[in-house]
């Protein structure tokens, strides 16, 4: 504990839910009380420069700089690289904005002169200013892969099960093909980057943060030593539930939930979390299941989990930081 009696934090991320949890946070305590643990098995290399989507996504909002409809990349954006690649008959399903595009171009250049991920990741959140520490999971590439149903729609009729990067299926496919499994490439060979067991093991309060459990949170606890860190911590963990009345509020979480055997509700984020966290934050819309939760072996929390605003994220930030 801080000696002025707040809590230190480290919380688990990955996506847009974590991020809007991230900016309540940074007012419910000093932003340099709080360490972003965030996911990397959605990165990826486009037009030979290093992307990593669930880091800009927690930096842009953060920094007041994403854009409020899209969810990601910057406010204010234009599009002139993507509408000349086009014209080249280039890939463009995966859009870079004009503005957005020189981020990536730091972390490439910064990456081929040896900085480590987690260096670069730490010179970004400098430069737009932010209080609080962001550190991927591991510096090392970890890739989240899906094996999908034949699409009958697909080019070349494919006819069995096809494996696919984590945003050939969430952005190429537009997550509208059922998921038969999932697994995280690199993950035996991984180490934790810099300080990632030791926010976990030293902070006052864990947070995990509302996202979906499989594809953001599930490769921060594939690199080996995270989920051992976060199960020893067990009984100051706390979980945020990513669905709300059986729906996930973005995203496929509720779908694929489903699709992978698991129950689409609180009750099923429940169980998935039993192991490692001690409390689990629902919605008013779930109380009725608050005694399913308990029985899953976790203390059930019910507030307001939607955060329409940063007003409405510290209040639930508030509230996760002293269950």
């Amino acid at each position: 504990m801080n000696p002025d009696g707040q809590p230190h934090v480290a919380v688990l991320a990955g996506g847009v839910g974590a991020a809007r949890l991230l900016a309540g946070m940074v007012q419910a305590v000093p932003p340099g009380l709080v360490t972003a643990v965030v996911n990397v098995g959605d990165d990826l290399e486009l037009h030979g420069l290093r992307i990593s989507p669930d880091i800009d996504t927690v930096v842009y909002t953060l920094a007041d700089a994403i854009d409020p409809e899209r969810g990601w990349g910057l406010r204010d954006e234009t599009w002139r690289t993507m509408e000349n690649l086009d014209r080249y008959g280039g890939t463009t399903w995966f859009r870079l904005g004009d503005r957005d595009l020189a981020t990536h171009l730091f972390r490439t250049q910064r990456m081929s002169e040896g900085a480590p991920l987690s260096t670069v990741t730490a010179e970004i959140a400098a430069a737009w200013e932010l209080g609080l520490r962001v550190v991927p999971v591991t510096d090392d590439p970890v890739g989240t892969r899906l094996t999908l149903l034949p699409d009958p729609a697909a080019a070349g009729g494919q006819v069995g099960p096809e494996e696919v990067s984590f945003q050939e299926y969430f952005v190429h496919r537009q997550h509208g093909v059922p998921v038969l499994a999932v697994r995280f490439e690199g993950d035996v060979a991984a180490r934790p980057a810099p300080g990632v067991l030791e926010a976990i093991m030293t902070a006052d309060v864990v947070v995990i943060a509302p996202s979906n459990p499989i594809v953001s949170i599930g490769p921060v606890l594939a690199v080996p030593g995270v989920r051992n860190a976060v199960r020893q911590r067990r009984e100051s963990v706390v979980a945020v539930s990513p669905i709300v009345g059986g729906k996930a509020l973005k995203g496929p979480a509720d779908r694929m939930l489903r699709e992978l055997g698991h129950d689409p509700s609180v009750v099923g984020v429940a169980r998935l979390y039993a192991p490692l966290a001690g409390t689990l934050v629902i919605d008013e819309a779930d109380r009725a299941l608050a005694d399913d939760v308990e029985a899953a072996g976790l203390r059930c929390v019910v507030t307001d989990t939607i955060m329409r605003d940063r007003a409405a994220a510290a209040a639930l930030s508030t509230i996760v930081l002293h269950t």
